[in-house]
């Protein structure tokens, strides 16, 4: 067949067979931006001294620290809290990528436009938090830690 409609009642039928699809499609990208919405990932450094939640823009809008804190300097603190961040936020590429997947469908070209540019987003942005891993950083030069070894003085 040519596509081509030979009667009215063929051309509602595609018509409605269209707005059918089109409504789904309403209702599952509404869907996914509810869920988004309500999106908030929390992830905790290895050492156990910070935990960072982000929310679904992948703000930082809680941290803790632990009292783990005093026995290592503000520089490990600092890239305890910086990597745990950029965990955080590839947490939450993953689980969105995850609410693309139910909602819109990976496979759409709507749910893979979607999926890339979040996923982009949050772990292009996890890079730019992601802490310098030097020699210094692990030997205990410069006055900087390895956490492990602090941690484990007691």
């Amino acid at each position: 067949m040519d596509g081509t409609i030979r009667d009215p009642e063929s051309a509602h039928e595609r018509i409605a067979a269209w707005k059918a699809r089109v409504d789904k499609l309403a209702a599952d990208t509404q869907a996914m931006s509810d869920r988004f919405q309500a999106l908030r990932i929390t992830a905790s450094d290895p050492n156990g001294l910070a935990e960072v939640t982000v929310d679904s823009s992948g703000a930082m809008v809680d941290l803790k620290l632990t009292d783990r804190i005093t026995r290592v300097s503000p520089s490990t603190v600092a890239q305890a809290v910086m990597s745990t961040l950029a965990d955080a936020r590839n947490r939450l590429a993953d689980r969105s990528e995850e609410i693309v997947a139910d909602t819109v469908g990976a496979d759409s070209g709507v749910g893979r436009a979607i999926a890339e540019n979040v996923s982009g987003h949050f772990r292009s942005s996890s890079a730019a938090v992601e802490p310098r891993r030097t020699a210094a950083a692990s030997d205990g030069e410069d006055g900087e830690y390895d956490v492990s070894s602090d941690l484990g003085r007691g």
